[in-house]
C-alpha cells in the first residue's frame, strides 16, 4: 500500500524536522508529498472521517437554527387571565436516598404561598436508607405546624421516579400537580407565578427555568450551569416561541392532572419519563408554556462521577424516547417543523458515539489530509469544523447574555473549558446511547446531593452515595494521551491552526477521566466530615 508507506515515511520525517530544523516550511516541499497518491487505505480513513464530520456539522447548524429561532421569535409572554377561584394543587416531592437535602426540600416547599385548604404536599419516598427516618421526622414537624403534607413510602421501586409519581397520583386531591426534585428550593411565590397560565384550558404544563444554588462552587459547577442555561434559554426558548414541541424537565414545573391522564400517564419504559410524557401530551393537543423569567434554584452536582451519571441518564433516556415515539411522530399529521425538531432533539445524543469514533480516526485522517495539501483542508475541512464546533460558542454565549445582561462577559472565560468537558463526556454518553440502541435496561441512577449552596460547604467524604466510576475514566485518559500525540504531530508539521481545537480534546478527556478517578479514590480522605443534616 503505497499511501501507507508514504504516511509512515512522512510521519518519521516530521518528527525529525521537529528536533532538527531544516528551514521554515521545508516539509511542504517534500517530494513524497508531491507524488502522494490516494489509495484504499486513505479511502478507508477519509470516508468515515468526512461522513462523521458532515453529520456533526449538521447538528452544529441545527444549534445555529435554535439561536435564530430564539432571537427571531423571543417575546414577552402576555399576562394571562387570573382564576377568580383558585384551583386545588398537589405538590409531589419524589425522593430516593436524599438524607442530606430532604429537610431543606420540605421546609422550602412548606413556605410556598397558597391557600392552605387548596394545597397538599406529598413526599414520595422510595428510600432504602436513613432518609426514611429523616423524612418522616421532617413531615411530622410540618404536620404539627398545620401543613397538609403526607409521607408515602413504597416497599419497592417499581417504575422508579415515574412509578412513585403515578402512585402518588392515585391518592392526590389536586386538580394540578407541581413537581420538585430533592435538590430544588422553589420560590414561595412559585404557584402564584405559574398557576394562572392554566386559565387557558388548552394549557397542559408550565415549565420554569432552573437556577443554580452553587454555580460558583468550582469549575465543574460553572460548566454545568452554562450547559443548563443553554438548554433552558436557547432550546426551550427557541422551541417554545417558534411553536415547536419542548419537554417538561422532570421538576420545577406544574401539570394539569387531566393532561397527564389523557396522555397515558407516567410510563417507566424510558429513563426520561418527563420527556416521554411531554411528547405524548403535546401530540394529544395539549399546549405547553415556558416561563423563562420564573427561576427555581437547584443544587448542581459537585463531583464528576455524579455529573456523568446524570448526563448518562439523560442521554440514554432521550434516545429511548426517540426510539419509542419518533415513529408515531413521523406518521402523524403534525407540521414538518415540529417533526424535524423532534428528530434533532431526540437523536442529538447520537452524536456522542460519532465523536468517539471521530476521535480515534482523527490522527490518521489528519496525516492523510496534510499530505493532500493545505488548500483542500482550508476549503473543505475548516468549514465543516467551524459548523460543528463554533455553533457551540454562539449558543452558550447568547444564553449567558440573555440571563445576565450585565455580568455575562465574565462567564465567557469558562466557555473553552465547557467545550472541553462536553467533549470529555462523549465516552460515558456514548455508552448510554449504545445501551439505548440495543435495548439494554438499567436502573434509574440518582444524582447524589450534599446540601451544598456555597463554596464554604464541602461534600461529605463518606462513600455512601458515591458510585464507582467504572472503566470509562481509563478510556478517557487513553484518548487524552492519544490527542496529546496528535497535538505533537500537528505542532511538528507547523499546523498551528489546529492546535486550539486539539487542545480542547486533550483537556476534556484528561479532565473527565482524572477527576472521576480522583474523586472516587481520594476524596474520601479529604476535608472534614459533614454531619448528617
Amino acid at each position: 500500500m503505497v499511501g501507507l508507506q508514504f504516511l509512515a515515511q512522512g510521519f518519521f520525517q516530521d518528527l525529525k524536522h521537529l528536533f532538527i530544523p531544516s528551514g521554515p516550511y521545508k516539509q511542504f516541499l517534500d517530494q513524497t508529498r508531491k507524488h502522494y497518491v490516494l489509495d484504499s487505505f486513505d479511502v478507508l480513513v477519509l470516508v468515515p472521517y468526512f461522513v462523521i464530520l458532515v453529520i456533526l456539522a449538521i447538528y452544529g447548524l441545527h444549534r445555529y437554527q435554535l439561536v435564530y429561532l430564539y432571537l427571531r421569535n423571543k417575546k414577552s409572554i402576555p399576562e394571562p387571565a387570573r382564576f377568580e377561584t383558585l384551583p386545588s394543587v398537589t405538590i409531589q416531592l419524589p425522593i430516593y436516598n436524599e438524607m442530606f437535602v430532604v429537610e431543606r426540600l420540605v421546609e422550602s416547599v412548606a413556605r410556598i404561598h397558597y391557600p392552605a385548604e387548596l394545597l397538599e404536599i406529598q413526599l414520595l419516598d422510595d428510600s432504602t436508607d436513613e432518609t426514611q427516618h429523616v423524612a418522616r421526622k421532617a413531615v411530622e414537624a410540618l404536620r404539627k405546624r398545620g401543613v397538609s403534607i403526607h409521607y408515602l413510602h413504597r416497599d419497592n421501586r417499581t417504575g422508579f421516579k415515574a412509578g412513585a409519581l403515578e402512585a402518588g397520583l392515585h391518592v392526590a386531591t389536586g386538580e394540578f400537580v407541581a413537581i420538585f426534585d430533592a435538590d430544588f428550593i422553589p420560590d414561595p411565590e412559585f404557584l402564584n407565578k405559574t398557576i394562572h397560565q392554566f386559565t387557558n384550558p388548552k394549557v397542559g404544563m408550565v415549565q420554569t427555568r432552573w437556577g443554580h444554588l452553587n454555580r460558583d462552587y468550582n469549575h465543574l459547577t460553572q460548566v454545568e450551569a452554562m450547559i443548563l442555561d443553554g438548554h433552558f434559554v436557547m432550546e426551550h426558548g427557541g422551541r417554545y416561541h417558534s411553536g415547536r414541541f419542548f419537554n417538561f424537565n422532570g421538576t420545577a414545573g406544574i401539570w394539569r392532572r387531566e393532561a397527564i391522564a389523557t396522555s397515558g400517564g407516567w410510563q417507566h419504559d424510558t429513563l426520561t419519563e418527563d420527556t416521554d410524557l411531554s411528547y405524548r401530551a403535546q401530540m394529544k393537543g395539549w399546549e405547553f408554556v415556558y416561563l423563562m423569567d420564573v427561576v427555581c434554584p437547584a443544587e448542581l452536582p459537585v463531583e464528576m462521577t455524579a455529573f456523568k451519571n446524570q448526563q448518562f441518564r439523560w442521554a440514554k433516556g432521550l434516545v429511548q424516547t426517540g426510539i419509542k415515539l419518533l415513529p408515531q411522530i413521523l406518521r402523524s399529521n403534525l407540521p414538518w417543523k415540529i417533526k424535524s425538531e423532534a428528530i434533532f432533539h431526540l437523536s442529538a445524543n447520537c452524536s456522542y458515539p460519532l465523536m468517539v469514533l471521530f476521535s480515534f480516526i482523527f490522527l490518521p485522517a489528519m496525516i492523510v489530509r496534510f499530505y493532500q495539501g493545505w488548500f483542500q483542508m482550508l476549503l473543505i475541512d475548516l468549514p465543516l469544523f467551524m459548523a460543528a464546533t463554533m455553533s457551540v460558542s454562539s449558543f452558550y454565549m447568547i444564553s449567558q447574555r440573555e440571563i445576565d445582561p450585565k455580568g455575562w462577559k465574565q462567564r465567557l472565560k469558562y466557555l473553552p473549558f465547557m467545550m472541553s468537558v462536553g467533549i470529555g463526556l462523549s465516552v460515558s454518553n456514548s455508552r448510554a446511547v449504545i445501551e439505548a440502541l440495543f435495548g439494554i435496561k438499567t436502573s434509574f441512577k440518582r444524582t447524589p446531593k450534599y446540601c451544598i449552596e456555597s463554596a464554604k460547604d464541602r461534600p461529605t467524604p463518606r462513600t455512601k452515595y458515591r458510585r464507582k466510576s467504572g472503566y470509562t475514566p481509563y478510556l478517557e485518559l487513553i484518548l487524552g494521551a492519544y490527542f496529546a500525540i496528535t497535538v505533537f504531530y500537528a505542532f511538528s508539521n507547523e499546523n498551528y491552526l489546529t492546535l486550539p481545537f486539539l487542545m480542547l480534546f486533550v483537556v476534556g478527556f484528561f479532565y473527565t477521566g482524572a477527576m472521576s478517578l480522583f474523586q472516587n479514590y481520594f476524596a474520601r480522605f479529604l476535608g472534614p466530615k459533614i454531619p448528617h443534616r
